[in-house]
Order: structure tokens, then C-alpha cells, then sequence
């Protein structure tokens, strides 16, 4: 029992830091590619959606505002790729961390 709860607390330590590592890479992307409407690491956004807002249950909203632009925003779909895409919303739901 005990090394099945080890084993357990293992792939979860794993799990986070994967994804703490997909959420830096998604931090890179968004200072290239969003910050300059949505504000640095999220913060006072210039009109733009504020993203620290955004639902942490919709991402397949965000993924197609990113894919196909929304309002304003432009479609940045030939420009990043599906793993890029995916990396910004790990950064989001990180809330910019």
C-alpha cells in the first residue's frame, strides 16, 4: 500500500512539473506575441481581454479566440503552432506565473 501511495505522489509530482514547465514555455510565447495588447505577465491590458479573467474551463474558447482572432484581436493560427497554442494556455490558467 504504502509504495502504491508513493508511486501515486510521484506521477503528480511529475504531472506539475510538466506542467510548470509547458506554462514557461507558454510564458515565452506570450511575452513575444501577447503582451504588447495584453499587458506583461497578464497585467493592466491595454483594452485588451484581461486574461487573469479568463474561465479556467474554457480552452477550447481560448484556443479558437487564438486560432481565428476575435474583435480585434488578430488570428495568430499560421503563425503558432497546436503545442505553442497549448503552452499559452498553461501560462493563463497559471495565471501568469
Amino acid at each position: 500500500m504504502v509504495r502504491i501511495v508513493a508511486a501515486g505522489a510521484l506521477v503528480l509530482m511529475a504531472g506539475a512539473a510538466l506542467a510548470q514547465d509547458e506554462a514557461k514555455r507558454g510564458a515565452d510565447h506570450y511575452a513575444r506575441h501577447c503582451a504588447a495588447c495584453h499587458g506583461v505577465r497578464m497585467r493592466d491590458p491595454e483594452g485588451a481581454y484581461d486574461l487573469r479573467k479568463f474561465p479556467q474551463d474554457a480552452q477550447e474558447r481560448f484556443v479558437n479566440a487564438v486560432t481565428r482572432g476575435k474583435s480585434s484581436m488578430a488570428p495568430f493560427g499560421g503563425l503558432l503552432t497546436a503545442e505553442e497554442i497549448s503552452a499559452l494556455w498553461a501560462y493563463v490558467v497559471s495565471g501568469g506565473k
